[in-house]
């Protein structure tokens, strides 16, 4: 189990305590995160006038908006993953029959090689014989 961490960070210049089993990297990341979404709208004229509690909604809403949007994009890679993964299914499919049928040829090849041999054999034998009962 991940140590409990507790660090001071920064966000909107006010100095908070982030506390969690996460890694200080991860709070670092989050504070970062948040700064910058309020680096986003600080250079805004409209936003600049806006009050206190405005601010924070619309800072929560596109937050809201970049959560819903990743999990959205999560859905779709899922669905793309399951989409390659049936893709990869029906190659491997295709490959195992295409396989069996390969194996079956090149036995048919090796039973007709030898069922060859076995005639050139049998001409062999034949031509000689009848040379033997022309000689007669």
């Amino acid at each position: 189990m991940n140590k409990y961490n507790d660090i001071e960070v920064i966000i909107n210049n006010k100095r908070y305590t982030l506390s969690g089993y996460e890694s200080e990297e991860y709070l670092h990341k989050i504070a970062s995160y948040i700064n910058n979404k309020h680096a986003q709208f600080r250079d805004k004229d409209a936003y600049k006038f806006m009050d206190t509690d405005l601010k924070n909604i619309l800072l929560q809403i596109n937050i809201a908006d970049d959560y819903f949007k990743t999990l959205d994009k999560l859905a779709q890679l899922e669905k793309d993953n399951e989409s390659k993964e049936n893709e990869i299914y029906d190659i491997r499919y295709e490959l195992i029959t295409t396989k069996t049928v390969l194996d079956a040829a090149n036995k048919e090849i090796e039973d007709l090689k030898k069922e060859l041999y076995e005639n050139q054999k049998k001409i062999v034998r034949l031509e000689t014989e009848l040379k033997d009962s022309i000689k007669r």
